[in-house]
This record gives structure tokens, sequence and C-alpha cells, in this order.
């Protein structure tokens, strides 16, 4: 069995980026939930207020022999709008913010080397917070895979960068 690892990251709402993460090789698990606020055991309903501080995130499990951290970042900055400031398109306020939770040292580090690197594609300063992660609560069992049991898309494309 191999030995897999986690990258949890936000950027808008959780339904577009579980949906583009689960068609990744090498991702085993994409869970939409929450992370980065001061509420335990949050749901959906708290987060709306924008008064947890939680951000709408998805937890990604992946083979790191098939995949790589950084090619998960890569994939992150291609898939959602890293300039605007708690938002991604027409979903507004700080739980639609753009970030990266880190697992470790190792991913603060790449964290932050790529969202360097990354800043060359976009025009505007990259507003991605990087921050340690904390508790993840998972969404609930309607927002799982919300895409593939209702059909439909998010308003996450791919913009292939660097490539």
């Amino acid at each position: 069995m191999a030995n897999l690892e986690i990258a949890t990251v936000g950027g808008g709402c959780f339904w577009g980026i579980e949906d583009l993460f689960h068609k990744l090789p090498g991702v085993k698990s994409a869970i939409s939930g929450y992370m980065g606020g001061h509420v335990e055991n949050v749901t959906y309903r708290e987060v709306c207020t924008g008064l947890t501080g939680h951000a709408e995130v998805v937890q990604v499990t992946y083979d790191p022999d098939v995949i790589t951290y950084p090619e998960i970042l890569h994939y992150f900055w291609e898939i959602h709008n890293p300039v605007t400031l708690n938002r991604q398109g027409p979903d507004i306020g700080t739980q639609y913010r753009s970030a990266i939770f880190t697992h470790s040292p190792e991913q603060m580090e790449q964290a932050k080397e790529s969202k360097e690197w990354a800043q060359q594609f976009f025009q505007h300063p990259i507003v991605t917070e990087i921050t340690e992660a904390t508790a993840f609560y998972p969404a609930e069992d309607y927002h799982q895979e919300y895409f593939s049991k209702n059909g439909g898309h998010g308003c996450h494309i791919r913009r292939p960068i660097g490539r």
C-alpha cells in the first residue's frame, strides 16, 4: 500500500475544487470541509456567516509516488483565481478566500516557493494565504461529491500555466 499524504487548499466554493481534484491521477480522495477558523465542529450554516474564520477547503489525500505536492500546488494555481481577495467568481466572503494550509515544514517551504513561482503568471499580486493546517471539519454529506451527484459545474476552470 502506498504511503499517502495530505494537502489542504481553499479556492472558493469547495464543490468545484473537489470535483477537479477527484479527476487527478494519484488522488485517492478529495473531501470538502472547513479549516482555519476558531469554532470547533463548525457547520456550513455557521461558516456562511463569515464569523467563524473558516475557509471552505478541500482536503486531498494523494499518492506522492504518482503526484507530488508541488504538482498538487501547480494544479491549484491553475484552477482558481489567486489574485481576488476573499472572492471566487460570484462567491464573496472570507470563507471563499484563497488559502494553502500546510501539514509539515516541507509543505510550508514548497507552498511559499510555489506561490513565488506562480506570481509570474498573474498581473496582480497573489493574495493566497499560506498557514499551518488547523483542525479540519468535513462538510456535511450533501456537500461531498456534489457535482457528481447533482450534475453541473462551478466557476472553477483550468487555465494551464507555465507549461
